[in-house]
């Protein structure tokens, strides 16, 4: 398996011809023979629509990585599998070759999915590169978003790889070196805080805006608090102040804000008249052109005929649905064809919404599991359900999700049938609240959270209606991190970050693969170094405990 690197030999100068990142990011490749000159704008956008498509085609178009089915390829799909089949929250009874070793925490060297994610990620590095080499004098926001994207990428290969990871930061001929010591780390910060100048001015967005579906100055500073958050992890040194600082900044001064309002009401199913909540509207098929657009600091976009993906927004609706969920009276189960059974909640996700006691929730629909919980982020479905997991393969053991769907808010037709509107935010304000609440606490040494940082968290939790906390352990702010990101592509560095991972100190179902859940070793926080690249490139060396 290898990323199809096309900048060698006469490909080097292939222009491609996308339509700006603002509407939808179809690729058209053009003749080499024909342009022989970068064409700036295309390759900009080709930086983006590596996290949104898998290849130049769409869905059923070539795939920038060899080895593996596009839509298996597909950033997000890889970032969810890696994150959250490898935690407490997410479990798939597929028979994929490597589905089994990432819930069962037993993958190796040669896993086919963490090879598709590396090489995703080690694509949008080059696609980076190459626009840096060809193309960085063209136009300076430009070039500081291209820089924006490629510490993006590295940052999700130190959280994942570690720090031995290949470090590539020019066009070479020449066989990648390791990085050193905490060269990632430092590089990512370097390159944030040296292009925030030049980045947009920080705002709200919504689809058909100018700069919607792109990195500004608030992205980085998110950023920049998701890497501080961790730095203990990356480095061995905490930086909570600036994790906080950087959070807070997000929150005063990035023009975003919680989605508030809900939608449209609606006749459920079951003839119940509700309203779509605001917590829902972040993950449907209309989100980018309503309200909940004012939380995504970075979204990746999705559109059902120019935009086309099976392994974005498609990918997290298909694989969490079964066609007998369905949540609106006379429509599909989550407004595409697509429903395949796949991803459920393991039994330990559940149980956040019921302290802790899954056996509260009750054996229902989506609608049930709201009011029984009290909180709109219980997007959980029951009915014909087994709460524990106990025949891997069959979909109906353990509780469904129905967190992503392509139904309006406001209750309006989707382009497609089968493929999505809805974006995918990978970077939203919550995030900045609950991360300024945990680095507010753990910078003072504290176990328990102060009034200011409980002031974040009931933020958050007081949008999706759910009760406001009086006291708060730091141990307990892990679980509300799940509820309210849960599926999100986030779990794994979080437990990590929490001592939760690697280790004895926490166990969840199928944890070491073992039903009841068992201690893993702890050089499983960072996965192996693919095979394939260790015998390809022979500077580099495999993470502790794999070899």
């Amino acid at each position: 398996m290898k990323a199809k690197y096309i900048f060698g030999a006469a490909a080097l100068m292939l222009s491609m011809s996308m339509t700006s990142c603002v509407n939808d990011l179809d690729v058209e490749p053009i003749d080499p023979s024909t342009s022989m000159t970068p064409n700036a704008e295309a390759h900009f956008n080709k930086c983006y629509a590596n996290f949104a498509v898998a290849g130049n085609g769409g869905a059923n178009g070539d795939c920038d990585i060899d080895g593996l089915d596009g839509g298996t390829t597909g950033y997000w799909r890889q970032m969810f599998n890696a994150n959250e089949l490898t935690s407490d929250e997410a479990f798939c009874g597929w028979g994929d070759e490597g589905i089994a070793d990432f819930c069962n925490n037993t993958w190796g060297a040669s896993h086919p999915m963490l090879k598709g994610y590396y090489y995703r990620l080690f694509f949008g590095v080059t696609m980076c590169n190459y626009y840096l080499s060809e193309c960085a004098d063209y136009n300076e926001t430009m070039t500081a978003e291209v820089r924006f994207l490629r510490a993006f990428h590295y940052h999700q290969l130190l959280d994942c790889f570690g720090k031995n990871i290949p470090f590539i930061v020019e066009m070479s001929s020449e066989m990648a070196k390791p990085a050193q010591g905490n060269q990632v780390y430092e590089f990512i910060e370097k390159e944030l805080l040296e292009i925030e100048p030049m980045l947009m001015e920080p705002a709200a967005r919504r689809m058909g805006q100018e700069g919607y579906g792109r990195a500004d100055k608030a992205a980085a500073w998110m950023l920049l608090a998701r890497l501080y958050l961790n730095a203990q992890v990356y480095t061995g040194t905490a930086q909570w102040d600036k994790a906080e600082m950087y959070a807070v900044k997000v929150i005063d001064r990035s023009g975003r804000k919680l989605c508030k309002t809900p939608g449209s009401s609606f006749t459920t199913n079951e003839g119940e008249t509700r309203e779509w909540s605001a917590y829902q509207k972040l993950f449907m098929g209309d989100n980018g052109e309503t309200d909940a657009a004012d939380e995504a600091i970075l979204a990746l976009l999705q559109d059902g005929i120019t935009t086309t993906s099976w392994g974005t927004s498609l990918f997290a609706m298909a694989s969490t649905f079964k066609a007998d969920m369905v949540l609106v009276k006379d429509k599909t189960a989550n407004g595409t064809s697509e429903n395949w059974a796949g991803n459920r909640a393991r039994k330990d996700l559940v149980a956040k919404f019921f302290d802790g006691d899954a056996s509260k929730a009750p054996n229902g629909t989506c609608w049930e599991m709201v009011n029984a919980a009290g909180d709109d982020r219980a997007l959980l479905w029951g009915k014909d359900r087994n709460l524990d997991i106990v025949n891997a393969g069959e979909f109906t053991d353990g509780f469904s999700v129905c967190k992503f769907t392509n139904h309006y808010s406001n209750n309006g037709a989707p382009h497609n049938g089968q493929f999505p509107d809805a974006d995918m935010f990978i970077m939203r304000m919550a995030e900045a609240y609950l991360t300024a609440a945990e680095a507010i606490t753990r910078g003072a040494g504290a176990t328990n959270l102060n009034a200011v940082a409980l002031d974040y968290v009931n933020t958050v939790r007081s949008r999706a209606h759910a009760s406001e906390k009086n006291a708060m352990t730091i141990n307990e702010l892990a679980d509300e991190w799940s509820r309210e990101f849960y599926f999100e592509g986030r779990r794994r560095s979080d437990l990590i970050r929490f001592g939760f991972y690697g280790g004895s100190n926490y166990t969840w179902q199928w944890k070491g693969g073992v039903m009841g859940g068992q201690s893993i070793a702890t050089y499983r926080n960072v996965f192996a170094i693919p095979d394939t690249d260790l015998s390809a490139n022979s500077n580099l060396i495999q993470n502790e405990g794999y070899k």
